[in-house]
């Protein structure tokens, strides 16, 4: 894609109907719109095998408004791209409506085959994770489809008909709670029809930790996810990145199962739009962690709407992936925000070189992914200047939360966001974040934040004076002593100020010299 140019992605699924708009930039992308309606044109399709006049008509209205919204924000037919999945593909009399809605509408819609469904799935769940090697979950509403990933290429793909609207329908119809033997009849099928993919059984008997990595996209994951997150008493940033264990998703099943339909929408976390059919869509993610022998399933908040999107904004790639989705998602971060490139560059230089350093004096362990933290901290803590100078350290914290950093996870976002925060003043702490903190987290980000913090100091006057640092071991008090083209007044006065947080962090003394 060229810089500054858009592209609306409208997924026609079975469940819902979702147009997002993505804008990408010379160096930088990210979604600038989105309108999302339940349209449940798959409804009743399992009974019937065709698309109901009911259903119909709310996609007809619906792709309507889709093709208003492009035509008065400027989309032409080339920065739109819209993809029907398992409800249409599948239905006796979806050409007809493919006809109907591309006369009403003037959208360009195209079926997407099981394998094509499957590819988005994949590439959305692999460019927002690590995902190396494991498994892509991708529940809608009338299908499931699982990818089996070996060094980051998809290897093995299978679709079946087994998505929300259509188990609701067979096992779980009715407004009342769910029954024992319903939800007993529902895992069984289910079961049953994973016993044709031999390559997900053989997730479970692997010894490789990662090959038991099961990534997982779609409305009913992310949807389990954030109920998960709140009755953990975990805070409300996004779900990018949240494991659902196998407990969690057994006590939501149970939880779920015990209220009627009507009232699923009461558990913290369900949306009123899904809950009739959040259940089915529980169950069918936990007989695939038993089938596979998974552990949880971790969330992503893309999809196959972004999927599509990365293959046109990598295209010349094949398969069409970053090289690296963390660093990928921090230099993305950053060039939005147009942060002075010039001075977060050396901040990050010289904060690494002193991190390096007090690793040798064998102050620290060196943790290369601390390290990369401390990176990400130092690329990013000035991106609330976009906001306003004044208090830029706290829009800093909360840009980043609010946007997230695909391929991190929760607790490291913390730690990212927490640094930035603390990049100016004050004694860091978890703050709201504290209830992801672990055992060591706080002395990490104790490390993080004055290493940035001292760093910045350096670099006051944004014109990389210091160039560089040396530190050494003297008495038990470390010296910083700055390698600088000029006079270093400045850099020395602000660095000698951070003492008590370098001995917070390190349990040694600070002294600074030219």
């Amino acid at each position: 894609m060229k810089p500054n140019q858009r592209l609306a992605v409208i997924d026609l699924g079975s469940n819902s109907f979702r147009m997002v708009v993505f804008l990408a930039g010379a160096s930088w992308w990210k979604r600038t719109d989105e309108i999302y309606e339940p349209v449940r044109i798959g409804q009743g399709l399992a009974r019937s095998g065709k698309l109901g006049q009911k259903p119909m008509q709310r996609a007809l209205s619906t792709l309507d408004v889709f093709a208003h919204f492009a035509a008065a924000s400027g989309l032409g037919s080339d920065a739109l791209d819209a993809v029907a999945t398992s409800a249409i593909r599948e239905a006796a009399n979806a050409q007809a409506f493919l006809r109907r809605a591309r006369e009403r509408s003037g959208l360009p819609i195209r079926v997407l085959t099981r394998e094509q469904e499957a590819r988005y799935g994949y590439l959305a769940a692999v460019n927002s994770t690590t995902l190396s090697d494991g498994y892509v979950l991708d529940l809608g509403g009338g299908s499931l489809q699982l990818v089996a990933v070996s060094a980051r290429i998809a290897r093995h793909s299978a679709s079946w008909p087994v998505g929300t609207v259509r188990m609701s329908e067979r096992f779980l119809p009715g407004r009342g709670r769910a029954k024992r033997k319903q939800l007993q009849e529902l895992r069984e099928h289910l079961a049953g029809e994973l016993r044709g993919a031999p390559w997900l059984a053989a997730a479970s008997a692997g010894s490789a930790a990662g090959a038991r990595r099961l990534v997982g996209i779609g409305g009913t994951v992310r949807n389990l996810a954030a109920a998960a997150q709140r009755a953990a008493g975990l805070p409300s940033n996004g779900v990018q990145g949240m494991v659902i264990t196998r407990e969690a998703v057994d006590e939501l099943v149970e939880r779920l199962a015990a209220l009627p339909a009507a009232e699923r929408a009461s558990v913290p976390g369900i949306k009123p739009a899904r809950a009739d059919l959040i259940l089915a869509g529980a169950v069918v993610i936990q007989v695939v962690l038993d089938a596979g022998g998974f552990e949880g399933l971790e969330a992503t908040e893309a999809g196959l709407r972004e999927g599509v999107f990365f293959e046109r904004l990598l295209k010349g790639r094949e398969p069409p992936l970053f090289e690296d989705v963390r660093r990928a998602s921090v230099l993305n971060l950053a060039a939005f925000y147009q942060a002075d490139p010039a001075h977060t560059r050396h901040v990050a230089a010289l904060a690494l070189g002193m991190f390096d350093e007090l690793a040798r004096l064998g102050l620290h362990r060196g943790d290369p992914r601390e390290r990369e933290l401390l990176w990400a901290a130092s690329m990013l803590h000035d991106i609330g200047m976009s906001v306003d100078y004044d208090d830029h350290h706290k829009h800093s914290r909360y840009l980043i939360l609010s946007a997230g950093l695909p391929g991190f996870t929760p607790i490291e976002v913390a730690i990212i966001a927490q640094a930035a925060r603390y990049h100016r003043k004050g004694l860091p702490e978890p703050g709201p974040l504290g209830a992801l903190f672990g055992e060591g987290d706080a002395e990490r980000l104790d490390r993080c934040a004055v290493l940035l913090r001292l760093a910045e100091d350096l670099e006051r006057s944004r014109d990389q004076l210091v160039r560089r640092t040396s530190l050494s071991l003297n008495d038990g008090e470390v010296e910083l002593r700055l390698i600088a083209d000029g006079e270093s007044i400045v850099p020395r006065w602000a660095a000698s100020r951070e003492a008590e947080l370098f001995n917070r962090a390190f349990a040694r003394g600070l002294s600074v010299a030219a």
